[in-house]
């Protein structure tokens, strides 16, 4: 999880130690970190000496930098603080991890930064616990890199991992129908323009929700198996579809956005496409007002 909040939201449903909180934290959070009960990411010394001062036994994951450059303990310092956090009353070293930079596209580096890795475990007086390092990309392309762990992200949704299964469908609600004539125009700053008389269907489902407007004009959506070309600006709160070649459509009708509708799909990476983006930002896109519904 990338934060405490996160983490709060799966309690209950299995034990905090098997939750590791990755984001960064200050010395200031450790009150509160340690009273979550969940693994905790370290990365200096001053949130592990925070730590250590909890009368709890923090569980402690080691993150040592070796190439990622956000988070984590440079390699030459990662023996002495995993000493510490090992022997300090409040803290135990219960993993050591690394980030992949470019494991989807750069074998080289992903190596060196394993070789980094395991040099500095190697380094250690003390047991390093559960080790890993790789994500979706390291998982799929360097299976000899999993060591005791991998960290999918990503690939749990059926994405970026050829053979999968997509987790995810995202569908709203067709909520008018309008017929248009030749040269109407449609939505914010007119950027549609009907070349003749067609059918137009709103869809409720906008930017606040996750379809980004880089999406205008890009790309289809799904009703009743066909697919229908999203037409002009998303808004705020609502798409619009051309659906002259879809027949029968009616409000009340489902729009697909990802998923499957028929013998038709729309991948999450097909959206991200349309959307100048990656997969990743369209997953994580989807607002609080979308409803979730799971399913077996």
């Amino acid at each position: 999880m990338a934060t405490l909040e996160e983490a709060a939201q799966l309690r209950g449903l299995v034990d905090p130690e098997q939750i590791l909180v990755m984001g960064a934290l200050l010395a200031a959070h450790a009150g509160i970190a340690a009273a979550s009960g969940c693994a905790i990411a370290v990365s200096s010394r001053d949130l592990a000496e925070a730590l250590a001062r909890s009368e709890a036994s923090v569980p402690v994951h080691l993150k040592i930098d070796t190439g990622m450059g956000r988070f984590g303990c440079a390699p030459d310092e990662a023996p002495a603080l995993a000493q510490f956090i090992d022997e300090s009353p409040g803290t135990k070293l219960a993993g050591t991890w690394t980030h992949f930079a470019k494991a989807e596209s750069d074998d080289a580096m992903t190596r060196r930064q394993f070789e980094v890795f395991l040099d500095t475990i190697a380094r250690f007086e003390v047991g390093p616990g559960m080790r890993h390092a790789c994500n979706s990309a390291g998982a799929r392309l360097h299976p000899d890199f999993a060591l005791d762990g991998v960290r999918c992200g990503i690939s749990i949704y059926g994405c970026e991992w050829p053979g999968t299964r997509p987790a995810l469908s995202l569908r709203a609600m067709v909520t008018h129908l309008k017929t248009v004539a030749k040269g109407a125009t449609v939505g914010y700053g007119s950027l549609w323009r009907a070349e003749g008389t067609a059918r137009v269907a709103t869809v409720a489902i906008g930017y606040a929700d996750g379809v980004s407007r880089a999406r205008a004009g890009k790309g289809d959506v799904l009703v009743r198996g066909r697919r229908a070309p999203l037409i002009g600006m998303v808004s705020m709160d609502a798409i619009t579809l051309d659906v002259t070649d879809v027949s029968g459509v009616e409000v009340g009708d489902t729009a697909t956005l990802i998923g499957r509708d028929g013998d038709e799909a729309i991948t999450v990476e097909e959206a991200a496409e349309w959307s100048s983006t990656i997969s990743y930002e369209v997953l994580t896109s989807l607002g609080p007002r979308v409803e979730r519904r799971y399913q077996e």
